[in-house]
């Protein structure tokens, strides 16, 4: 026994050493962290059970020779984070670039499956080259196998994908199906196609950098929902990100204490917002004054800032929140913040996660641009997401609900289960002073002093129509609050509805105006 223990041994570190050491040094001089050591870093301490330590690929008809290393290029297996169970692979570029062929891909295949059957999270680490072409057609079918689990797996387990190097080609596929992407500055790139045959085709002359780099990706196409200056503050917010979410769609997301006293006055917000209604004001002060201990993680904080997404936490339980942000444009709804909303939403509702909603929006944005990319059927995803929804969802109107903008940012109209409005809250289908140019042209213009009428018909345009008190009148508010009371009316609220339970009409699936 002594021998094949030896020999066992001298195995395992043929693994643990796998892309040899000049490959080694050379990611190291990059500032990178090996493979194994990003699973190291991830994981709670001595938790990780590696998967296919010792497989390796096949040899016959690969093209790649004699050299069999163990792992393939790839390290799969299953540990704990926070004591949570993860299943787990990281991408060993010092192997093969990471480039995927069969072994590599039915590695991966593997530890999927099992993330799935055992409902906990699957995090993958990607830093690969794509398909191996020496593997030829076998790379392409170890992704479609990636994409395949991917999709079974979309809305019952949280997958998270965390870019460290290259994704390239059909290997970008993967992490946009998941619900995560974290990047990393001047490491992390994805692209379809690289520079050279951008610029071989098109004559664009562009760099790796500029085409799919980290800050492109957060702030440009919005692939990223995250991006770091470094891979361990990347692993870093993995973790954070995990103590939002559940294992599973069965499951709640976890408690996690706070001190911050539930019923604790927000005085600050009474003066949040400006005195004249045109005027800018920041909502991620609303956010952090409500939630506890003025923790917000921010999903997506780089793109369509018009609409601000992410996660806190009330008394303790898990929330996501959507806000408009009078800041940029206003706060109106356009192609990409309605998407970006919409995709939050549909996480939040796939993972039992309560949805809160601040609204401050004066319509969707006007123009040709819009309507021929097709505003109609984008906005539509957002009010699609709602609607569908069957979660806890709570909204407060800080100001102006104008128009289908209104309807779709979580109305009672559409579902939500509660409802508040602060006195400042402005509910029409557009702007008074809009509205009474439209309604009252004619006595305007025989007015002898315009001005002042227009003001007059102003005040009592607002007072008849767009007053909250007026929305309370006919229910579509639950309640007019004080700003002060914004956080213990949602913990209260959120607190009577943990035992909502809504099923949908059965169906196959709906048909979201994608």
């Amino acid at each position: 026994m002594g021998s094949r223990l030896a020999e066992l041994e001298a195995r395992k570190n043929q693994a643990r050493q796998a892309g040899g050491e000049v490959a080694v040094a050379r990611h190291r001089a990059k500032g990178l962290m090996t493979a194994r050591e990003r699973v190291e870093y991830l994981l709670d301490e001595g938790s990780f059970q590696e998967l296919d330590m010792l497989r390796r690929h096949q040899g016959a008809g690969t093209g790649l020779g004699d050299a069999r290393p163990y792992t393939d290029g790839v390290i799969t297996g299953l540990g704990t984070i926070d004591g949570r169970r993860v299943a787990l692979y990281s991408q060993d570029f010092t192997v093969y670039g990471g480039a995927l062929g069969e072994a590599h891909g039915q590695k991966i295949h593997k530890v999927m499956d099992l993330a799935l059957s055992l409902g906990i999270p699957m995090i993958g680490l990607n830093d690969g080259a794509g398909a191996r072409i020496q593997e030829g057609v076998a790379g392409l079918n170890g992704y479609g196998g990636i994409f395949r689990r991917n999709v079974l797996s979309s809305g019952v387990i949280p997958q998270i994908s965390v870019i460290l190097g290259p994704c390239a080609g059909g290997a970008v596929y993967s992490p946009a199906i998941t619900d995560f992407i974290v990047m990393v500055k001047d490491t992390s790139h994805m692209f379809i196609t690289g520079p050279d045959v951008v610029r071989a085709v098109t004559g664009q002359d562009v760099t790796l950098e500029e085409l799919g780099g980290a800050l492109t990706h957060a702030s440009k196409s919005g692939v990223a929902s995250f991006v770091f200056a470094d891979e361990t503050a990347a692993l870093d917010e993995v973790r954070y990100l995990l103590s939002f979410l559940p294992s599973n769609n069965l499951e709640e997301a976890p408690f996690v204490a706070s001190s911050d006293d539930p019923e604790r006055d927000c005085l600050d917000l009474r003066d949040v917002l400006p005195e004249l209604a045109n005027l800018p004001y920041d909502v991620k002060k609303v956010i952090t004054a409500v939630v506890d201990d003025g923790e917000f993680l921010e999903v997506q904080g780089a793109y369509a800032g018009q609409i601000v997404c992410g996660f806190g936490r009330l008394d303790g339980h898990s929330v996501g929140i959507v806000a408009n942000q009078p800041q940029v444009l206003a706060g109106v709804l356009d192609i990409d913040s309605s998407e970006k909303a919409a995709r939050f939403v549909r996480t939040c509702d796939a993972f039992n996660i309560p949805l809160v909603t601040f609204v401050d929006v004066p319509g969707f944005l006007p123009g040709l641009d819009q309507e021929y990319d097709g505003i109609i059927r984008h906005g539509a995803k957002l009010l699609y997401a709602f609607c569908e929804a069957t979660v806890p969802r709570v909204s407060v109107i800080m100001r102006k609900a104008y128009g289908g903008a209104y309807v779709v940012m979580n109305s009672k109209s559409i579902g939500a289960d509660l409802a508040y409005a602060w006195p400042s809250a402005e509910l029409a289908v557009m702007g008074a002073a809009g509205a009474v140019e439209i309604v009252h042209r004619r006595e305007l213009a025989a007015a002898e002093n315009r001005e002042e009428t227009r003001m007059r018909l102003v005040r009592e345009y607002q007072e008849q129509f767009s007053s909250p008190f007026a929305a309370a009148e006919r229910g579509y508010i639950d309640d007019v609050i004080d700003p002060a009371e914004t956080r213990r009316v949602l913990v209260r609220s959120l607190a009577l509805l943990r035992s909502k339970r809504e099923d949908l009409p059965k169906r196959k699936h709906g048909n979201i105006p994608l």
